[in-house]
């Protein structure tokens, strides 16, 4: 059984706390937490993994969230080859207070990794979401999971477990 990489940011907590929970229903047993801030040394951390879910807040205008912005800039500059690596994205936003980049930050990680070779898996369908404008949204849906704790708190079990059986599907290995 390959196990699989999570690597997150999260300024406040929240992003941490979906990744612990994606790793809960993934089997803990399988997964591997990496914590952008503490855990990212270099991109010799994520190649090891053929399945990896990175999970991003959007903040300010659209942005990454800060511990992701230096790696992406990294990856820019030296280029690592992610050909083979199977990628699915997750990450907070903020549908009120920024409903006009709302989760933006996974379209930015989904064109980066893509443009590295990556397959990326885990659309997630925008129905039921509020929001003006995403950036995470091509071919209608969403790149990746996305969840609004501060707004639909109540809706993100929900929608957790039910990306985590897309994921099951076409993400995790047998």
């Amino acid at each position: 059984m390959s196990r699989i990489g999570i690597f997150y940011g999260s300024s406040s907590g929240v992003t941490g706390k979906v990744a612990e929970k994606l790793a809960g229903l993934l089997g803990e047993d399988r997964c591997d937490l990496y914590n952008m801030e503490e855990d990212f040394v270099d991109f010799d951390d994520m190649l090891k993994y053929d399945h990896l879910l990175f999970g991003c807040s959007t903040w300010g205008s659209g942005e990454v969230q800060n511990d992701w912005r230096d790696p992406l800039l990294d990856l820019d500059n030296e280029k690592p080859d992610f050909s083979g690596k199977t990628i699915a994205l997750f990450g907070a936003g903020d549908y009120v207070s920024h409903g006009e980049q709302f989760v933006s930050a996974l379209g930015i990680l989904y064109d980066k990794f893509k443009a590295r070779g990556a397959t990326l898996v885990g659309s997630f369908p925008t129905d039921g979401y509020t929001y003006e404008y995403s950036f995470a949204v091509r071919d209608g849906k969403f790149v990746g999971l996305p969840f609004d704790k501060i707004n639909e708190a109540d809706k993100t079990d929900e929608r957790l477990e039910r990306w985590v059986a897309v994921l099951q599907e076409e993400f995790l290995p047998a």
